[in-house]
């Protein structure tokens, strides 16, 4: 193993990645690694000064110490916004791509199989995989959540060089296995007691397929006059009571198909089931043969379309 040498690290991390299926993850890799490359020479940082290793749905990047922070910083605060932005713009809803980054500072040694080791690079993934930080994500209008480590802050953040405003991170106290960790949020808190969860919790841009929309609560009706032969009013259902103006629940119509309409389509609109009784018809328009109309009144038949031949009298 090599010997421990300090390092700034690099986390960035893309949001909802396992819901992609694998062309769509493949698209979003190569878009993250765009969006790193950007920044980092944007802020001046060129590739003989960093080392990369792929995480799969995230990125790792380990900077030369002498690389200026404050200049990756302002590279994060602005370069990666504006890139989100033109990115998702042209996107689809299934090819959006929202980040979630973190910037710390370290000793980090290579194992001999090439494996990066140190307690302060495990600390920065914590705060990457951190509940609050994906909470503070899906509450950004935006497409990116930073947070810094407290090492970070105190080194560079809170001396408020130009284009990293001290004023606008917060600070946060992370919950991980190895105990509570000290950050630094950049922009608003998610407010205290709401649900920081996993991956998967609340909605997103994002995702191979959007979920179903939540069911509606049961609807009611109300139904017309009942009598002893039929019912007079808009479901056209029979009644053996004279119960009047009774509200009953429509389940048992809701969960019956919808009758398929020209070659199977699924039929348009609501649909009128009528079971007997009469059927009344508001508004002064009727179209067609008007034989049997009397006040508004249909009677007779009452025919859908056309008719046949042998129908025609």
């Amino acid at each position: 193993m090599t010997h421990p040498v300090s390092r700034t690290i690099l986390l960035l991390d893309i949001e909802r990645f396992s819901d992609r299926d694998d062309v769509e993850q493949a698209y979003l890799r190569r878009m993250l690694y765009d969006v790193t490359d950007r920044a980092l020479e944007t802020a001046g940082i060129d590739e003989t000064l960093r080392t990369r290793a792929d995480r799969g749905d995230s990125v790792m990047e380990l900077i030369d110490a002498n690389a200026p922070v404050t200049a990756l910083l302002r590279a994060l605060l602005t370069e990666v916004p504006m890139q989100l932005r033109a990115l998702n713009r042209m996107a689809s809803r299934s090819a959006q791509m929202r980040l979630r980054g973190v910037v710390a500072g370290g000793y980090v040694a290579v194992d001999d199989l090439d494996g990066w080791v140190g307690s302060d690079l495990n600390h920065a993934c914590r705060l990457l995989d951190a509940a609050l930080l994906r909470a503070a994500l899906r509450e950004r209008p935006d497409d990116f959540a930073l947070c810094v480590s407290d090492s970070v802050y105190q080194g560079v953040v809170r001396h408020d060089h130009p284009g990293v405003p001290a004023a606008d991170f917060h600070q946060v106290t992370v919950g991980t296995k190895n105990g509570p960790l000290t950050a630094w949020l950049h922009g608003p808190v998610p407010p205290a007691g709401e649900d920081h969860g996993e991956r998967g919790a609340g909605e997103a841009p994002g995702g191979s397929g959007d979920r179903p929309a939540p069911a509606t609560p049961a609807a009611t009706e109300t139904t017309g006059t009942t009598g002893t032969t039929g019912t007079t009013g808009t479901t056209g259902t029979t009644g053996d009571t004279g119960d009047t103006g009774t509200t009953r629940d429509t389940e048992d119509t809701r969960n019956r198909p919808a009758p398929a309409a020209h070659r199977g389509a699924p039929a348009p609109g609501p649909v009128l089931d009528v079971n007997g009784g009469s059927v009344s018809f508001g508004g002064g328009y009727v179209a067609g043969d008007q034989h049997g109309v009397s006040g508004g009144r249909v009677t007779g038949d009452v025919v859908m379309g056309s008719k046949t031949d042998g129908d025609r009298s």
